[in-house]
């Protein structure tokens, strides 16, 4: 698994590369947005550590360019601010987390982990303090969904298989099976019809009489 860590402090980057590294991971590090993106273009990485604080660009920014170049790439803000605004709108933004810097470093590596696995990783104290109910955090894992992702479960939830979501979005058969993998990595389910089912439960598509079981 390869780690990008994007941070201009150089002793909290580097105790993080440390961590990562001791528990077998590859990582390295960027400083700036424009040197995270040349890094990444020369070495795609799995996960992104994205400080939001950079000294060319806003990390918000960087984050949605780096996730445009690279969409099988998981990011995950870390910041010394828990700011529960910024905190939806990387969600919002296709991010798989937000973590604070006084994470202590066995969590944050095992955080890296969980969002290199898909899972939405989101400080416990913060989803505490918010009081968030199952359909608020059910909520914030639709939200990460792009647009044509929805499309792609909108047309699951119809019946539709593989073939016939290609040709209605006009595109690749193996475009579509990436879709729903995206798909199934997002909303933390295993199966197709399981994404339909929790797409319906929060309000993206209406509940479906059946689910195509192709691929």
């Amino acid at each position: 698994m390869r780690v990008l860590i994007v941070d201009d402090h150089k002793l909290f980057a580097e105790a993080i590369q440390m961590a990562l590294e001791k528990d077998g991971l590859e990582a390295t590090v960027s400083s700036s947005g424009a040197e995270a993106q040349d890094t990444a273009r020369i070495t795609p990485p799995d996960v992104i550590l994205l400080d939001l604080g950079l000294p060319d660009r806003d990390g918000l920014a960087v984050g949605r360019d780096l996730l445009e170049e690279h969409p099988e790439a998981k990011i995950v803000v870390v910041t010394s601010l828990e700011d529960e605004r910024v905190m939806h709108e990387a969600v919002r933004a296709g991010f798989h987390g937000f973590l604070t810097k006084d994470t202590k470093l066995f969590q944050f590596v095992r955080a890296v982990r969980a969002a290199a696995d898909g899972q939405l990783v989101v400080p416990q104290r913060l989803a505490v303090r918010r009081r968030l109910a199952p359909q608020d955090v059910g909520a914030l894992l639709v939200s990460q969904l792009t647009p044509k992702e929805r499309e792609v479960i909108s047309l699951l939830s119809d019946g539709a298989g593989s073939g016939e979501i290609a040709r209605a979005l006009q595109i690749s058969p193996n475009t579509v099976r990436t879709h729903v993998q995206s798909i199934l990595a997002k909303l933390q389910v295993h199966s197709r019809l399981e994404a339909v089912a929790f797409a319906a439960r929060h309000g993206l598509v209406t509940r479906p009489a059946y689910v195509s079981l192709g691929v």
